[in-house]
């Protein structure tokens, strides 16, 4: 299916399991690394443009005509109620806490909107924060990624289920219900997506599991259906390694299951499913014909915007020609690209696979992956700089490039991406997706440096402890940390830059936590409409929640964005330096 491991689950102890091997790493060796060697080991035949014969199986529903996501749900963290107790997924040792020489990701996630977090044995982040990160089985956790995909424009998920018999079961069977809610919660939609890797007995198995868990959730609203069926996908059938050596009749009689339970059957299938050569097994036809859509994996095939191209001619235009042939959806894989191999090219890697796809003709868009920092090619926030990740680590960041990026970037230019999809912009292959919001990093020049002086105790703010701690009015006189450079960005808006540390001030978790200055770009939450009151003070109204800054406990707390009027504690007095 669309996760990133092509494993079975492992049966050895918690203590002792080694990293687990990828869908990339596993399936690379047989795809040749890029488009251009497995073209050259497969000889496809060549077409120069989309084929005429494109047509749209079905009609718009919650997978065709819309961006889905995978959504790999499987990280917890020692003391977060898992049943699992583990550090699942983020260490390879995962009874140990994650350190240097204990890491299981590529690419260290953006943890400044959890509320709930778990501290690593790595070093600092290089602005001197606690290295912590998220597990899955917090709802806060979930809740949060799912409200990502709201503010996004991100349409469905793809939960990713393998093997549940074994002893990561229940937490899996917890992680649905935990989707199930957040996916309600925000308007999102979702559906279960089997991995069968390596899955023994899969072919009973699979059936019980859905008969008995799994099609509950088919009752909820927020369940994907697709011709008024409920949607369930399938990754791995017809690959040709030993971890799939599932015959093509027992193939089809699971599909055929499905479909007699009344489901949409999706099949996440070998990049060469349709001349069943290279990482496709040979005899598979039929099972692939079977299917409602048809989702080629594409993890470890490209690298560039070059393979992206050898693709679209090679792989996809053909596909959708033989899929529309046969009354079938295609739903192929883009994808951000890793980090850790310098493949994004600051989005143009993964813009140049959304403008191939929208101009062939596809049904719908399958992003690999939305949580997938094991192998760094997920969409979800990330570290944007340096300053973002631990010192130790050797991770590198989204701007690894030299071009800096917010860590929500490759959301915005997935709901970019989905826009194009959908109709509501334009097709082209220049991507109009900026890197930071309204395009201003923090190393725009400022309009002015100024200090604040709180009127409910009449002293300065200060970005605290060099600009390590949340925003507060303490000081009696202005030095570096009580100056800040005044951005303007428009339309009354502003930005402001902490004289202490050069960072942006955020009202961070969307505004619930105290102002800190700890960003290099700037979004929403960074933007604050500037208020002249009749008095001369000035109030910031914070565009993360629509509400006013103020000095709580009269000035003796941090500052924070939770006010809907303007009263004392809300007014500063605000001095050109």
């Amino acid at each position: 299916m669309d996760t990133s491991s092509n494993t079975p689950e492992p049966r050895t102890p918690l203590s002792h399991r080694a990293p687990t091997w990828s869908r990339r790493r596993l399936l690379g060796a047989t795809a040749g690394g890029t488009a251009v060697a497995a073209l050259g080991t497969f000889g496809v035949t060549r077409f120069a443009s989309a084929a005429d014969t494109s047509t749209t199986a079905s009609a718009a529903g919650d997978v065709v005509g819309k961006v889905t996501v995978g959504y790999q749900g499987w990280f917890a963290c020692k003391g977060d109620g898992a049943p699992i107790n583990a550090w699942w997924h983020w260490a390879p040792n995962s009874a140990s806490t994650p350190s240097p020489s204990n890491n299981g990701i590529k690419a260290w996630p953006d943890i400044r909107d959890y509320t709930r977090t778990y501290t690593t044995a790595f070093a600092n982040f290089g602005n001197g924060h606690t290295p912590a990160l998220f597990s899955s089985y917090d709802q806060q956790t979930v809740d949060t990624h799912f409200l990502w995909m709201q503010q996004y424009g991100i349409d469905t998920a793809a939960l990713q289920r393998f093997n549940p018999t074994g002893g990561e079961g229940p937490t899996r069977d917890d992680m649905a219900a935990k989707v199930r809610s957040a996916a309600e919660a925000y308007g999102r939609k979702f559906y279960i997506m089997y991995d069968v890797s390596g899955w023994t007995n899969m072919q009973s198995e699979i059936k019980t599991d859905w008969t008995n868990k799994m099609s509950a959730h088919t009752a909820s609203s927020a369940y994907a259906t697709q011709n008024g069926k409920p949607v369930v996908c399938i990754w791995g059938f017809g690959f040709n390694d030993d971890k799939h050596a599932f015959t093509a009749d027992a193939c089809l009689d699971v599909i055929n299951w499905f479909k007699n339970q009344g489901c949409y059957v999706i099949g996440g299938v070998p990049t060469w499913w349709r001349t069943g050569t290279g990482d496709s097994r040979s005899g598979f036809s039929d099972v692939y014909h079977a299917l409602n859509m048809i989702s080629p994996w594409m993890v470890g095939r490209i690298g560039n915007a070059s393979d992206a191209d050898n693709f679209y001619t090679n792989a996809t235009v053909p596909d959708v020609a033989d899929c529309a042939s046969h009354g079938i959806d295609y739903q192929p894989c883009v994808l951000p690209g890793d980090v850790a191999e310098h493949q994004r090219a600051h989005g143009d890697f993964m813009w140049r696979q959304f403008y191939n796809m929208v101009r062939a003709g596809v049904q719908g868009i399958y992003i690999s992956m939305y949580d997938e920092y094991n192998e760094g090619n997920q969409i979800a926030k990330t570290a944007e700089s340096q300053a973002w990740v631990p010192t130790d680590s050797g991770l590198l960041a989204l701007d690894e490039d030299g071009t800096a990026c917010s860590a929500d970037y490759y959301l915005r230019l997935t709901g970019d991406g989905g826009r194009m999809l959908k109709g509501a912009l334009a097709l082209t292959a220049t991507r109009p997706t900026t890197p930071y919001v309204n395009g201003t990093s923090a190393g725009t020049p400022a309009t002015a440096t100024i200090t604040l002086k709180a009127r409910a105790n009449g002293k300065y703010v200060t970005a605290e402890n060099a600009g390590a701690s949340a925003l507060i009015a303490n000081r009696d006189s202005a030095g570096t940390w009580e100056k800040f450079d005044r951005i303007d960005l428009g339309n009354g808006t502003i930005a402001l830059r902490a004289g202490a540390n050069g960072q942006i001030v955020c009202a961070d978790n969307a505004g619930a936590s105290a102002l800190i200055a700890n960003r290099t770009a700037i979004g929403s939450y960074e933007t604050f409409q500037l208020v002249t009151n009749s008095n001369g003070t000035v109030s910031l109204l914070a565009a993360a929640n629509g509400k006013y800054v103020t000095a709580e406990n009269a000035g003796a707390d941090p500052l924070v964005a939770n006010r809907t009027a303007i009263g004392t504690w809300e007014q500063f007095d605000l001095t050109t330096v």
